[in-house]
């Protein structure tokens, strides 16, 4: 069977086998870019990641969506290339809980940029075949993105409490 699409007539199994293919390679290149993205160019929050009123400093996400039942459910892929070691933010360290907050941002810009790849699905898909690229791109990404803003908001709250016990120690 051959289907419509804006490069022309192309057989099912090669639509399909394009989008088989495209979502692990381009994951693959979005996740090795942000890697290899200056830390610098997370340091600070942005239009994407600051965070929102709704977010109620990360209990919208605990509360609404009971993040934490599921969260270490999740694929873990951030050291494929190199990222960071979560397990050493457990040690209260100020400045790895802010090195994790760039991480937490780097993942969300990540996680951004592979799901906006479904647009690029549109150049060889029918238009009828956007809505199942649409929910694969959210379907594993946006659960990945409420991980990252969780977090956070949870390390901004640690990060509060170390301040304060160190001037209330002083």
């Amino acid at each position: 069977m051959r289907i419509s699409t804006p490069v022309g007539r192309l057989p099912a199994s090669a639509v399909i086998a394009g989008n088989v293919m495209f979502w692990p390679v381009w994951t693959a290149l979005v996740g090795y870019a942000a890697q290899r993205t200056p830390d610098a160019r997370f340091s600070s929050d942005d239009l994407i990641t600051a965070a929102r009123a709704f977010e109620r400093r990360g209990a919208w996400y605990r509360d609404t969506l009971q993040i934490d039942r599921w969260k270490t459910r999740l694929p873990e892929a951030g050291a494929v290339f190199g990222g960071f070691e979560k397990r050493t933010v457990a040690s209260g360290d100020r400045l790895v809980m802010e090195q994790f907050i760039v991480e937490t941002r780097r993942a969300e810009h990540a996680h951004w940029g592979m799901a906006a790849g479904a647009a690029l699905t549109l150049l060889w898909n029918p238009w009828w075949a956007a809505p199942a690229n649409v929910a694969v791109a959210a379907g594993s990404n946006l659960p990945c993105i409420a991980v990252q803003r969780y977090n956070r908001a949870r390390l901004r709250r640690a990060i509060a409490a170390v301040a304060r016990r160190a001037t209330s120690s002083r």
